[in-house]
C-alpha cells in the first residue's frame, strides 16, 4: 500500500507542477478552445485572479506531494481544485476526462490512504 501511495502522490505531484510552472512561465502553448469551454475560459480570464490563484495552489500542493511534507493539508487544499477539473472536463471537454479522473481520483485516494490524520476533525467538543 506505501507504494501505492507513493506512486500516486509523485504523479500527481509532477503533473501539478508541470501544469502550474508551464502556466507561469508560458513553457507550452495554450490549446485551441471551441464552444461553451470557449466561453467558460473566456471568462475566467476575465477575472484575472482566479487561475492564478489555482495555479498557485497547485504549485504548492504539487511541492508538497513530491517532497512528502504536509501531503495531509494539500489533500485538503487541493481538493476543490480536483473536483472542479473533473466537473469541467466531465461537462465541458469530455476528450481529457481520464486525465481529470486520475486526478481527482488519486486525491481522493490520497484522502482515505490518509483518514486518520483526518478523524480529529470530525469531533464534536
Amino acid at each position: 500500500m506505501k507504494i501505492a501511495i507513493l506512486i500516486i502522490r509523485s504523479l500527481l505531484g509532477i503533473l501539478f507542477l508541470y501544469t502550474s510552472v508551464s502556466f507561469f512561465l508560458h513553457l507550452a502553448p495554450e490549446a485551441e478552445t471551441t464552444g461553451n469551454f470557449k466561453a467558460f475560459n473566456v471568462g475566467l480570464m476575465a477575472s484575472t485572479y482566479l487561475i492564478p490563484l489555482a495555479k498557485s495552489l497547485e504549485f504548492l500542493c504539487g511541492l508538497s506531494f513530491i517532497t512528502g511534507r504536509y501531503v495531509t493539508l494539500a489533500n485538503l487544499i487541493i481538493l476543490p481544485v480536483t473536483l472542479n477539473i473533473l466537473l469541467i472536463n466531465f461537462f465541458l471537454t469530455p476528450e481529457n476526462l481520464p486525465v481529470a479522473l486520475f486526478v481527482f481520483f488519486g486525491n481522493i485516494f490520497l484522502i482515505i490512504s490518509h483518514w486518520s490524520n483526518y478523524k480529529g476533525l470530525f469531533v464534536a467538543k
